[in-house]
């Protein structure tokens, strides 16, 4: 597995990273919940649920759930799927129903919009995949940098999930 970080504005993150796994075993891992499941999340998090419908226009609603037992819920609408090569869907902050909420209801700094954009690539890559994922929108530096922790925490924990299955 390795990853790479892309200069980008302070509102982009871009991380690329390349899974030691076919890209229909990735793609099946990313967009299926009892997988999602086992590795959303940053170390230490669970992710005791996971709902989609997976398809343009359905829903997703996850909760991220802490060390301490503290839920984060999101929700998102799929915009674009090409299996098994991308997904593009919205990201926002949102309560257990899955109602946008504000980014300070989880006490978040900065000026954040009700939705981000989240665009995941899928490319064969000699028997592995390399997966690029493009979140957009964030407020400024530093909750971009605290985004790109928790998604190459959660991406190391894709990559054990994928060595298990």
């Amino acid at each position: 597995m390795t990853e790479s970080n892309q200069k980008t504005g302070d509102q982009e993150l871009v991380i690329t990273r390349v899974f030691d796994a076919p890209r229909d075993l990735v793609w099946k891992a990313w967009t299926e919940p009892e997988h999602v499941m086992e590795w959303w999340g940053p170390k230490g998090f669970t992710a005791p649920i996971v709902k989609t419908d997976f398809r343009v226009g359905g829903k997703s609603l996850l909760c991220m759930r802490s060390p301490e037992g503290e839920d984060y819920w999101s929700t998102g609408v799929y915009r674009e799927i090409v299996e098994p090569e991308k997904i593009v869907t919205t990201d926002s902050f949102s309560d257990a129903q899955g109602n946008v909420v504000p980014a300070s209801h989880y006490g978040m700094s900065g000026d954040w919009p009700s939705e981000l954009l989240v665009t995941v690539t899928f490319e064969e890559d000699d028997g592995k995949t390399k997966l690029t994922l493009r979140h957009e929108g964030f407020p400024d530096r530093e909750n971009r940098d605290l985004a790109k922790a928790g998604w190459s925490e959660s991406l190391d924990k894709l990559a054990e999930h994928l060595r298990k299955i």
